[in-house]
């Protein structure tokens, strides 16, 4: 990778990007006719947030949601055009390998903003969870929000931390690990709330998710 002098590490020249959305590698040079080839995206569209509740937030959140690494993704600039302001319920990525950390992330940001989550949103979402394994199931159901009938869209639940475990997931059960080191050496990080082995005592940020780092 090649960084242009003087910008503090910010403006690349040069470099390669595995791209996660479509599991190809990319050759990138900056420039007006090429830098497009690569391109940040917000993996919870920023109008697809402002849909499901971001209007609700403080000038500062949503400046804090548009900013938030756990929001933003280098990726294939092409296939971020096509996502668009898309939701899971319309676009996932090509790579089917991603998708789980793809929905996952997106739940957490949705999570960390207090953002809830349309129907066919939900049922997507779920779609994608079942086939991730119980180690990384996470909840995306909650109450029903009455705000949601002011966007237009369907009926939507919030994605609250509290909120209980996708339809066919269990409670959590006996499991129990002294820490999260036991719980990454064992593969079952990271632990969710109403899955075996949470605890809220290792979930530093209480975001609903232990052990993510």
């Amino acid at each position: 990778m090649q960084i242009k002098v003087g910008t503090n590490g910010c403006v690349v020249l040069t470099g390669t990007l595995d791209d996660p959305y479509s599991a190809q590698t990319i050759a990138f040079v900056r420039g007006a006719a090429t830098s497009d080839a690569v391109q940040i995206d917000h993996l919870v569209a920023l109008s697809d947030a402002w849909r499901s509740g971001a209007q609700l937030l403080t000038a500062e959140q949503r400046q804090d949601l548009a900013n938030d690494p756990l929001n933003l993704l280098a990726v294939s600039g092409p296939l971020n055009q096509a996502k668009g302001d898309s939701d899971a319920a319309s676009w996932l990525p090509p790579n089917v390998a991603f998708r789980c950390p793809y929905v996952i992330t997106q739940i957490r940001v949705k999570t960390r903003y207090a953002l809830w989550v349309g129907s066919a949103e939900h049922d997507a979402m779920a779609r994608v969870l079942t086939a991730c394994g119980d180690a990384v199931q996470v909840p995306v159901t909650g109450a029903d929000d009455p705000a949601a009938s002011t966007t237009g869209g369907a009926p939507a639940t919030r994605a609250p931390a509290q909120g209980p475990a996708l339809s066919g997931q269990t409670s959590a059960g006996s499991v129990e690990f002294e820490n999260c080191a036991a719980a990454r050496a064992a593969g079952a990080a990271p632990l969710l709330r109403g899955r075996p082995g949470y605890r809220e005592s290792m979930d530093g940020d209480r975001d609903g998710i232990a052990c993510e780092r």
